[in-house]
């Protein structure tokens, strides 16, 4: 998983203020966006807008990405007008469901909340849209919000439920110390005089993971052990071919060994000892940290 930082959106992005095209395109590049909102305040610390207003702040994002959706969505309405003369059932649905989206942006809406069926997704997923992607908010505060909260948190969170969104609350400043530190004892010392358990980046990237629809399962041997980036719900098969084409072609069965189990008993010897070692094939479906071992023949 790559996370590019992509510079704030000023008004009038979506018709190329500021550097705005260019962001916009970096944007559709993307499979997900992590919205970073300023949640404390700091007069050394100068705000484009004057003042601080995260939810006003996420409004200006959601406009102008709402803006070039609409100059989209307008575009593909007049490219579908002109199929539906041939009275084809597919082409008139695929007209009047890309009007419905467009008077849906238009009344300031987001295109991840319209109603969708098989048909309309694959119509939304045909003109990539901004709004349409999947979005993690990260409330980004003070040393004292990280351990009290703030009004601010509060209210993202509440926006967030009512999008169906996640919120993680870290804040920058910790995050960049904690990256000066060099080894791992002056990270955990640092971090318990916080009162923190880990770091906030740790949480971001499991969230990141969640929004993306990811998972991760291991190899291990004598010399290394890996960890191999998946989907949620693939099987057995396609989780080797993460690993080479040869070892879903060939898949004959994989040993799995629980993560959870792995660190109770300690060793693959008494994993088995115990029984808890499973020969699963391929219709089995990987869990997250799952510990695996593929037979295959090519």
């Amino acid at each position: 998983m790559e996370i590019v930082d992509i510079a704030g959106l000023v008004k009038g992005a979506s018709k190329g203020e500021g550097l705005g095209n260019q962001f916009l395109a970096n944007i559709r590049e993307c499979e997900a966006i992590i919205h970073v909102l300023r949640c404390f305040d700091n007069g050394n610390i100068v705000h484009v807008e004057g003042s601080v207003d995260p939810l006003r702040d996420k409004e200006i994002i959601d406009i102008e990405l709402q803006l070039k959706d609409l100059e989209t969505v307008g575009k593909a309405v007049e490219k579908a007008k002109k199929f539906i003369k041939s009275g084809k059932k597919e082409d008139i649905l695929t007209y009047e469901t890309l009007q419905s989206l467009q008077k849906f942006l238009e009344d300031g809406k987001n295109a991840r909340e319209f109603a969708t069926d098989d048909f309309t997704k694959s119509i939304i997923g045909e003109v990539q849209l901004l709004t349409n992607k999947p979005v993690l908010y990260v409330c980004n505060v003070d040393e004292n919000s990280i351990k009290n909260g703030n009004d601010w948190i509060g209210k993202i969170e509440e926006m967030a439920k009512n999008e169906g969104a996640e919120v993680v609350v870290l804040a920058a400043q910790i995050e960049a110390d904690i990256n000066e530190l060099e080894t791992f004892e002056e990270r955990e010392i640092f971090l318990d005089e916080l009162g923190l358990t880990e770091p906030g980046v740790n949480r971001l990237i499991r969230k990141a993971y969640d929004l993306l629809k990811l998972q991760t399962y291991f190899t291990a041997g004598v010399k290394e052990v890996r960890a191999w980036t998946i989907g949620q719900g693939w099987t057995a098969p396609q989780a080797a071919g993460v690993i080479h084409t040869d070892f879903e072609k060939g898949f004959i069965r994989a040993e799995v060994i629980k993560y959870n189990d792995y660190i109770t008993y300690g060793s693959e010897v008494k994993i088995k000892e115990a029984g808890k070692l499973s020969v699963e094939g391929k219709e089995y479906i990987v869990q997250d940290g799952d510990i695996m071992h593929f037979r295959f023949n090519v």
